[in-house]
Parts: structure tokens; sequence; C-alpha cells
């Protein structure tokens, strides 16, 4: 069988009400700048490190691209000297 809600605790009416905003002491913009400074520098952060993948994509690709090329070259001669030695 469900149990009914648990209740909440009235409020206290005798607590001040709210202050306004024109009352309230002036904050410290210090932490916000701090904050902003931090996410500036985890967006720059993130960028240049996927950047950085790019570009290392893109040499792992050249690399690849160049044995493969480098390969094809070797057999190529191996397969002429091969002919040339049993006559094919």
């Amino acid at each position: 069988m469900a149990a009914p809600a648990p209740r909440r605790a009235r409020v206290d009416s005798s607590r001040p009400a709210r202050v306004r905003t024109e009352e309230r002491a002036p904050t410290d913009p210090q932490p916000y700048r701090s904050a902003l400074r931090q996410a500036r520098a985890r967006r720059r952060a993130r960028i240049e490190h996927q950047q950085e993948i790019k570009r290392a994509r893109l040499r792992f690709l050249l690399l690849l691209l160049g044995l493969v090329f480098l390969t094809i070259l070797i057999g190529l001669s191996i397969w002429e000297k091969i002919e040339a030695l049993f006559g094919i």
C-alpha cells in the first residue's frame, strides 16, 4: 500500500521579508571575473586540443600515405628483379 507523501514544514512567518535589490550591499565582482577567466581558459584549451587532434590526424594520414607509397615502390622494384632473375 502506498504511503502518504511527507509534509513540508510550515514557513515561519516571523522571518523578515527578502531584501530588495536596491537595499542589498554591492557584491564583489572578483569571483565572477575569476570564474569567467577560468571558463575562457577551459574553452581555449578545448579548442586548442581539438586543433591539435586535427593536426595529429593529418600527420598520421600523411605518414601512412608515405609508407604505402614506399611499400609499393619497393614491391615494384623487387618484382622487377624477380622478373629479370627468373625470366618471367
